[in-house]
């Protein structure tokens, strides 16, 4: 098979496709001919030796999956050789064939394609964790998304406002903020050419936002947090503007607010469950057409390099995928 490998950290540029031994299937696991694999930032830091998991060289990045199951371990029942699946792991997806757990395989909707199912796992399962597990946002609340057209922040939007929430995106072109409207967002800020911390205090005529969806951090997260509402909850879902922020602790205090995180990737091996049951939700929430998936730009799997830089460059507007 051909994997994408990297043999040192370093730019994404350094990762070679390479020929590689086809992985056995083992006890308890599936084989999957790999279709597509969903890019995502965590795969930009992975390479770089940013990440929290740092795994054994070689390997190939890549966090999800959708493909053919070619064969099954000892000890399972399903899925089944020939079924369609979605799957999640630590790294690994850059590849034309992958060995995962089976109890991380999904089966795929009728109606799903492989590019919706390999766009699906990572971004709607941080957006859905996130706001329903550790921020517990209900219903008329206002969320305030940072990054809000990139793959996670869009489906934070477009979640937001499945559950009822108002939802203010905040990104930093025009053409990401009218995707973001496209998506549920009633308002939006574009902070390359205001004031993220006066405009949320506008539009929320002082209150603040409820829960705060942040996978940037940097300056935006010095703004954002002093427009968090009482009793609000900051959510920290990672870091692409290159900078961890600090928390001035009596921000906290004075509106009792909670500073939440979301490590998505930990519940793999922590708590697997969890992920199943957003997963039930969010797939029968695809199947009704109640979420829609958009796929920015497709590479094949020779150009994983340019994939991860479409991310890296801000240029993604919803996701990248690879196709094997």
């Amino acid at each position: 098979m051909k994997a994408v490998l990297c043999h040192a950290f370093g730019s994404p540029d350094d990762l070679t496709l390479e020929d590689a031994a086809s992985p056995d299937v083992t006890a308890g696991a599936v084989k999957i001919r790999v279709r597509a694999c969903g890019v995502n930032f965590p795969d930009v830091l992975i390479v770089q030796g940013l990440y929290q998991l740092k795994p054994p060289f070689p390997f190939s990045p890549g966090l999800e999956v959708a493909g053919d199951v070619i064969a099954v371990g000892a000890g399972i029942s399903q899925p089944r050789v020939g079924d369609r699946v979605i799957a999640t792991m630590m790294y690994g997806g850059f590849a034309e064939e992958v060995v995962v757990p089976a109890a991380l395989t999904l089966p795929m909707p009728a109606e799903m394609t492989y590019q919706h199912g390999a766009g699906f796992p990572l971004v709607y399962g941080t957006a859905h964790l996130g706001l329903v597990h550790r921020a517990k946002l209900q219903a008329g609340e206002t969320l305030l998304v940072l990054g809000a057209a990139g793959g996670v922040g869009l489906a934070a939007v477009e979640l937001g406002t499945l559950l009822g929430a108002r939802v203010i995106a905040a990104a930093s072109t025009p053409e990401k903020l009218a995707l973001a409207r496209a998506y549920g967002a009633t308002d939006t800020i574009n902070y390359t050419s205001g004031n993220l911390r006066d405009r949320v205090k506008d539009l929320t005529s002082g209150t603040g936002a409820d829960v705060i969806f942040d996978p940037v951090g940097g300056d935006l997260f010095d703004q954002a947090v002093r427009r968090i509402a009482w009793e609000g909850r900051y959510l920290v879902i990672g870091f692409a503007s290159g900078r961890i922020p600090s928390l001035p602790a009596n921000i906290a205090l004075l509106k009792n607010a909670s500073l939440v995180g979301l490590f998505w990737g930990a519940y793999l091996q922590r708590n697997p469950a969890v992920i199943r049951d957003s997963f039930t939700q969010l797939l029968n929430w695809y199947a009704a057409g109640e979420l829609k998936p958009h796929i920015h730009k497709t590479f094949p799997l020779e150009e994983a390099p340019a994939a991860l830089r479409e991310l890296m460059e801000r240029r993604a507007l919803g996701k990248v995928l690879l196709t094997a």
